[in-house]
Protein backbone atom coordinates (compact mmCIF):
# COMPACT_ATOMS: atom_id res chain seq x y z
CA UNK A 1 0.00 0.00 0.00
CA UNK A 2 1.47 3.62 -0.31
CA UNK A 3 0.66 6.73 1.23
CA UNK A 4 -0.40 9.89 -0.17
CA UNK A 5 -0.86 13.68 1.81
CA UNK A 6 -2.76 16.26 0.21
CA UNK A 7 -1.14 19.62 1.01
CA UNK A 8 -2.79 23.15 1.47
CA UNK A 9 -1.85 26.27 -0.14
CA UNK A 10 1.37 26.16 2.65
CA UNK A 11 2.18 23.27 1.86
CA UNK A 12 0.48 22.05 5.31
CA UNK A 13 -0.36 18.48 5.19
CA UNK A 14 -4.29 18.32 5.53
CA UNK A 15 -4.98 14.81 4.87
CA UNK A 16 -3.06 11.51 4.36
CA UNK A 17 -4.88 8.69 2.64
CA UNK A 18 -3.86 4.84 1.96
CA UNK A 19 -3.84 3.72 -2.26
CA UNK A 20 -3.38 -0.03 -3.49
CA UNK A 21 -0.69 -0.27 -5.06
CA UNK A 22 -1.96 -1.15 -8.25
CA UNK A 23 -3.06 2.35 -8.75
CA UNK A 24 0.75 3.85 -8.91
CA UNK A 25 0.88 1.15 -11.68
CA UNK A 26 1.61 2.68 -15.31
CA UNK A 27 0.56 0.89 -18.97
CA UNK A 28 4.18 -1.15 -18.51
CA UNK A 29 3.41 -2.24 -14.94
CA UNK A 30 5.80 0.20 -13.33
CA UNK A 31 4.73 2.18 -10.47
CA UNK A 32 5.02 5.54 -10.18
CA UNK A 33 3.79 8.32 -7.94
CA UNK A 34 2.69 10.59 -10.75
CA UNK A 35 -0.10 7.65 -11.67
CA UNK A 36 -0.99 7.91 -7.58
CA UNK A 37 -1.07 11.70 -7.69
CA UNK A 38 -3.48 11.01 -10.71
CA UNK A 39 -5.72 8.65 -8.66
CA UNK A 40 -5.83 10.91 -5.91
CA UNK A 41 -6.89 13.86 -7.93
CA UNK A 42 -9.53 11.92 -9.24
CA UNK A 43 -10.89 11.22 -6.04
CA UNK A 44 -10.90 14.45 -4.60
CA UNK A 45 -10.81 16.84 -7.25
CA UNK A 46 -7.72 18.21 -10.07
CA UNK A 47 -7.53 21.22 -7.60
CA UNK A 48 -5.91 19.60 -4.86
CA UNK A 49 -2.06 19.08 -4.26
CA UNK A 50 -1.04 15.57 -3.40
CA UNK A 51 2.44 13.82 -2.98
CA UNK A 52 3.63 10.76 -1.92
CA UNK A 53 4.74 10.17 1.97
CA UNK A 54 6.35 6.39 3.16
CA UNK A 55 4.98 5.16 5.96
CA UNK A 56 8.44 3.37 6.67
CA UNK A 57 9.90 6.97 6.58
CA UNK A 58 11.85 5.82 3.17
CA UNK A 59 10.72 8.87 1.13
CA UNK A 60 10.79 12.56 2.02
CA UNK A 61 12.45 11.95 5.55
CA UNK A 62 9.66 10.83 7.27
CA UNK A 63 6.01 9.82 7.51
CA UNK A 64 3.57 12.99 6.58
CA UNK A 65 0.98 13.65 9.46
CA UNK A 66 -1.93 16.10 9.65
CA UNK A 67 -0.33 19.89 10.47
CA UNK A 68 3.13 18.92 8.85
CA UNK A 69 4.43 20.81 6.27
CA UNK A 70 6.20 19.55 2.90
CA UNK A 71 9.97 21.76 2.70
CA UNK A 72 10.34 21.56 -1.06
CA UNK A 73 13.62 22.90 -0.95
CA UNK A 74 14.60 19.86 1.41
CA UNK A 75 12.28 17.13 -0.53
CA UNK A 76 10.85 16.74 3.60
CA UNK A 77 8.15 16.49 5.64
CA UNK A 78 8.58 18.06 8.86
CA UNK A 79 6.65 18.03 11.87
CA UNK A 80 4.95 21.19 13.77
CA UNK A 81 7.32 23.69 15.44
CA UNK A 82 6.67 22.71 19.10
CA UNK A 83 7.83 26.31 20.33
CA UNK A 84 8.61 29.45 18.72
CA UNK A 85 12.39 29.48 20.20
CA UNK A 86 12.71 25.96 19.23
CA UNK A 87 14.58 25.46 16.04
CA UNK A 88 15.11 22.83 13.15
CA UNK A 89 18.00 20.80 13.40
CA UNK A 90 20.71 19.36 10.39
CA UNK A 91 18.41 16.10 10.76
CA UNK A 92 15.25 17.92 10.60
CA UNK A 93 14.12 18.05 14.01
CA UNK A 94 12.87 20.66 16.12
CA UNK A 95 15.43 21.19 19.06
CA UNK A 96 15.11 23.78 22.40
CA UNK A 97 17.58 26.73 22.28
CA UNK A 98 18.69 25.52 25.95
CA UNK A 99 19.90 20.85 25.77
CA UNK A 100 17.52 19.49 28.28
CA UNK A 101 19.53 18.49 31.36
CA UNK A 102 20.75 14.63 31.35
CA UNK A 103 20.25 13.66 34.71
CA UNK A 104 17.35 10.81 34.75
CA UNK A 105 14.98 13.51 35.65
CA UNK A 106 12.07 14.30 33.81
CA UNK A 107 11.19 17.97 32.82
CA UNK A 108 9.23 20.06 30.69
CA UNK A 109 9.99 22.74 28.76
CA UNK A 110 8.45 26.47 29.52
CA UNK A 111 8.83 28.82 26.93
CA UNK A 112 8.06 32.15 28.63
CA UNK A 113 11.65 31.67 30.40
CA UNK A 114 13.27 29.54 27.35
CA UNK A 115 14.16 26.67 30.25
CA UNK A 116 13.44 23.51 31.53
CA UNK A 117 11.43 22.87 34.14
CA UNK A 118 11.65 19.64 36.53
CA UNK A 119 8.34 17.77 36.63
Amino acid sequence: MAHFAELDKDNKVIRVIVVHNNELKDAKGKESEAKGIEFCKSLFGQDTTWIQTSYNNNLRKRYAGIGYKYYENLDAFVSPKPFPSWILNFNLQWEAPVSCPNDNKSYVWNEPTLSWIEE
